[in-house]
């Protein structure tokens, strides 16, 4: 009974009341309370010391796909943290917006300027495909697929570029994620444009990056194309070290990583044919001490899906 009282207060606290919910989601507080026993469980509930950004909690959410009206839930879902690579997802969503419009392809040519190509080294060691340099001349189809595939830094600062973070900004409000805007590339502030500086770092929440994958699944992130495009390039991800090891291997897993010094993050779509749910994990714990932890998680929310699928 004691642990039972002390899951309702932490569900209390967990979100805030004036989060935005998307009008299409509906809050689940049962969903919530599950969710909150398994980081009970795990020991991630709590508030984790980064060197960066000090005392630190994790933002997590989940939405049920396998109901009618799907609930989202979630462990502080609403708490804005450093996302890493993962705000590279909302990079391609403009940029494939501005394809949609006719603005150009994933065919046209983009010439990689310093200092834009960072790269020093793979994200991914054994991807084939040679790092950006200065004068190489790519398409866009194929700088999407290195920033989310490979989650390359210098193909992420040649489409911040391209696509511009007025427009990405601009695709952020139309879907209400105030606070996750696009305000810094993949590089030292002193090679910063003018404008951007002394800007703040950018940010984003479990409850922004579910609600990003809610709209791929159900077509509705700008339009089908861009939509389907998105899972196309997600359901490529070459990064497999994070949620995916808790998955059953018939479970296909759309989504985005990032990780940086003290933040491991994973964001994506679980479907196995029969269970299907979003999943943005968030977590404050540099990764070699994430990657166990997440494997866990992921394995006890595909459980739980399963149950409830029953």
């Amino acid at each position: 009974m004691k642990n039972f009282f002390f899951l309702l207060f932490s569900l209390q606290i967990s979100f805030s009341q004036n989060t935005f919910i998307p009008s299409d989601l509906q809050l689940d507080k049962s969903l919530s309370a599950a969710m909150m026993k398994i980081a009970v469980d795990l020991g991630i509930d709590k508030e984790f010391n980064t060197e960066e950004d000090g005392p630190e909690k994790i933002s997590f959410a989940v939405i049920d796909l396998n109901k009618k009206n799907p609930g989202i839930g979630g462990v502080y879902f609403d708490n804005f943290i450093y996302p890493a690579s993962v705000y590279k997802m909302y990079v391609a969503a403009e940029v494939l917006r501005q394809i949609s419009q006719g603005k150009y392809s994933l065919t046209t040519a983009v010439a990689v300027k310093s200092p834009n190509d960072v790269d020093k080294s793979s994200e991914i060691s054994w991807d084939p495909r040679p790092l950006l340099r200065d004068g190489d001349t790519v398409t866009v189809g194929y700088l999407l697929d290195l920033m989310i595939t490979r989650s390359d830094n210098s193909a992420a600062n040649c489409l911040i570029d391209l696509a511009r973070r007025e427009n990405i900004n601009e695709l952020m409000h139309q879907y209400h994620w105030e606070g996750s805007e696009v305000t810094r590339k993949y590089l030292s502030r002193k090679f910063e444009d003018s404008s951007y500086v002394k800007i703040r770092s950018t940010e984003t929440c479990a409850l922004h990056a579910a609600d990003f994958m809610y709209r791929i699944y159900t077509n509705q992130l700008v339009n089908p194309w861009v939509s389907q495009q998105m899972k196309s390039f997600l359901g490529r991800q070459l990064d497999t070290t994070k949620l995916q090891p808790g998955l059953p291997l018939n479970a296909m897993f759309y989504h985005k990583t990032g990780w940086y010094s003290d933040w491991t993050h994973d964001v994506g779509i679980v479907d196995d044919g029969n269970i299907r749910y979003v999943i943005a994990c968030f977590l404050p714990i540099e990764e070699g001490k994430a990657r166990p932890i997440m494997k866990e998680l992921s394995k006890r929310v595909f459980e739980y899906f399963g149950a409830t699928k029953k």
